[in-house]
């Protein structure tokens, strides 16, 4: 599959709606159209409840709204596992878990050029979820060899039924726990990590996309082996360009960047103004651009989001809606200044 950047516009995963038609409306106003999770909504939508589906030794406790894991449950339910090992229904997001993802799959998909799910990631999932003693199960090597794959196979199987559906699907991977990696964890180092996502990523059929809202190290960012990076960039862009050299790689192996960059908290909402966050993006494009890699370029694999996800709004959704709005009027305003039809 080949990727169109040209300043293409999508969005979070998350969203605070409760609406199921309205978050869908919204989505589907973007250029790549994605499945919203609606935790607000139903617990069920949680993305760490949603990728839990089937994993043996996980509970989830809908009363606490919290997700726990039984060593002795694990033992016991792991042959079923194995035994739908090769069964990709077997891994499928229900609709119990996600009515959205179901509402998404019965719209009109073909007049868009991609269409986008995700999943939350195996490094995330994995320092979340802890057990009977406090241990993230990330660092418990039984367990641990099953969950890259486990989620590997969620990844395959949204992907299946967005192909079913869409020829250009893409599917990245939600990985806010690459941030926390190299600081407040160290029973997982980073040498570990990446041989586990190497290892990860090589059983996923390409495009591979990897997004975080957070400050991560860039270096081991840029070092997977991935064909869409979706950053945080209006609160994190500044120091992510002086990895230049990684970007530049990046860039020229066919790479596509999502660029966050509207505001999604009302606080930040208030006074921000399209022209003024087009400018913040476009220097950081030409700071690069100083070194040698063309904007135009840039532009051209380049896709436009909002900068995170947004839960904490006591307005709701308000903000949300008017960062898609705002980041739609930018891509217009990039396109016409790299003259990209």
């Amino acid at each position: 599959m080949i990727l169109q950047g040209d300043c293409l516009t999508t969005a979070m995963g998350i969203m605070p709606h409760k609406s199921v038609q309205k978050a869908l409306d919204l989505a589907f106003l973007l250029d790549i159209p994605f499945w919203p999770q609606l935790p607000r909504r139903s617990f069920y939508e949680d993305m760490y409840v949603q990728i839990s589906e089937n994993f043996p030794g996980v509970t989830v406790d809908f009363e606490q709204q919290d997700i726990h894991f039984c060593s002795e449950d694990f033992q016991g339910q792991l042959p079923e596992l194995v035994a739908h090992w090769d069964d990709l229904d077997y891994f499928r997001l229900s609709e119990q878990y996600s009515d959205t993802f179901s509402a998404f799959l019965r719209r009109d998909l073909g007049f868009h050029p991609h269409v986008r799910g995700q999943v939350i990631g195996p490094v995330s999932f994995g320092l979340r979820v802890i057990d009977e003693e406090g241990r993230p199960i990330i660092y418990r090597p039984e367990v641990k060899e099953f969950l890259f794959p486990f989620i590997r196979k969620k990844l395959m199987a949204q992907r299946h039924e967005l192909a079913s559906r869409h020829p250009s699907p893409v599917v990245w991977i939600d990985e806010p726990g690459l941030e926390s990696l190299f600081s407040a964890f160290t029973g997982y180092t980073d040498a570990e990590a990446l041989e586990d996502y190497g290892e990860f990523l090589d059983g996923i059929e390409p495009p591979r996309g990897l997004h975080l809202c957070g400050n991560p190290d860039w270096s081991f960012l840029f070092g997977l082996d991935v064909e869409v990076l979706s950053v945080d960039a209006l609160a994190n862009g500044h120091v992510m360009v002086r990895y230049f050299d990684q970007i530049r790689d990046f860039i020229r192996r066919g790479g596509v960047m999502c660029w966050g960059i509207t505001p999604t908290l009302q606080e930040e909402m208030q006074g921000a103004d399209a022209h003024d966050l087009l400018q913040q993006l476009v220097s950081l494009w030409q700071y690069l651009d100083e070194r040698g890699l063309p904007e135009s370029q840039i532009a051209r694999q380049s896709w436009l989001a909002p900068a995170r996800c947004c839960l904490l709004n006591p307005q709701g959704d308000d903000s949300v809606d008017q960062s898609i709005e705002m980041v739609r009027r930018i891509a217009h305003l990039l396109r016409e200044k790299y003259g990209i039809g």
